[in-house]
């Protein structure tokens, strides 16, 4: 059995743990609200462009266009959402294991946003093609607009064929979901099952449908990573505050047993001395 002393410091050492957990809760829960504000206010106009751009795609399956089409080069390239730091429960490690499952090493780029997924995705044997983890420190549009430039001209560039989005989209305080879709090339087929086949109307561009098309679909690529990012923020908020939560419940839990150790030893020696004292007493009478 462990001495007082011991029981007495492991107890402190706890304490003091579960002090830093519930100050980095409070932390995160202010963190939280204002990215789940963001996030919220951003899901009207994302989704209504999403939308948009399933309709105008579904109008045209006929077009010839580079980002319609399929390419040549077999490799594909993932832009991969985690963060920068650590003690956020599942929440990097989800999208590290998500995209591990979906593709293979050999014919993979990461584009990685987050130090935690870029570490992950390297001990996985993944080619890291670009590392733009300064941006999760305070993404803004003007970084899609960067990152989506380089991922797009690497693509019309043929270096890689195909082009993936992981990241975590937020339900709510405690629910958070990882996904991966795909950005390019856009699989017409695919965007028509979400549109009404009844409603479809012939659609007319203006100017030529290629040249609408060249700064509708980059526009449109750059809104998706800004909202993924929006959404990543506050995925990655929300799983760090019930991690911390939970983390401040066990040492709390494991307090309450150390105190009941502490009690029993004290007891225990509080008796043994007892004992000694009474036999002294006998042994000197």
């Amino acid at each position: 059995m462990a001495s007082m002393r011991d029981i007495k410091r492991r107890k402190e050492s706890v304490a003091s743990t579960g002090q830093i957990t519930k100050a980095m809760k409070l932390v995160s829960t202010v963190k939280l609200q204002k990215a789940k504000a963001r996030a919220e206010s951003n899901k009207p106009y994302f989704s209504l462009l999403y939308d948009t751009m399933c309709s105008i795609l579904a109008r045209s399956s006929d077009i010839d266009h580079r980002y319609l089409g399929t390419s040549d080069s077999k490799r594909k390239a993932v832009i991969a959402i985690t963060s920068n730091r650590g003690l956020a429960g599942g929440y990097n490690n989800n999208i590290v294991k998500e995209i591990t499952a979906a593709f293979t090493p050999k014919d993979t780029d990461i584009y990685a946003l987050g130090k935690k997924g870029l570490e992950g995705l390297s001990r996985k044997g993944f080619r890291i093609a670009e590392d733009y983890s300064e941006v999760m420190n305070e993404p803004l549009y003007a970084d899609a607009i960067h990152i989506g430039k380089n991922v797009l001209a690497s693509y019309e560039n043929g270096e890689v064929g195909e082009i993936y989005l992981a990241y975590t989209s937020f339900k709510n305080t405690v629910v958070q979901e990882t996904n991966i879709i795909k950005l390019l090339p856009i699989d017409v087929n695919e965007i028509m099952q979400n549109v009404e086949i009844d409603t479809l109307t012939p659609m007319n561009y203006e100017p030529e449908a290629d040249e609408a098309l060249d700064m509708i679909i980059p526009k449109y690529i750059n809104n998706i990573l800004y909202g993924a990012f929006i959404e990543a923020i506050a995925s990655e908020n929300g799983a760090r505050m019930q991690a911390m939560d939970s983390a401040t419940k066990n040492a709390e839990d494991m307090i309450a047993d150390l105190s009941l150790k502490y009690n029993r030893a004290r007891q225990g020696s509080i008796t043994q001395e007892l004992t000694e004292i009474i036999a002294g007493a006998e042994a000197i009478s």
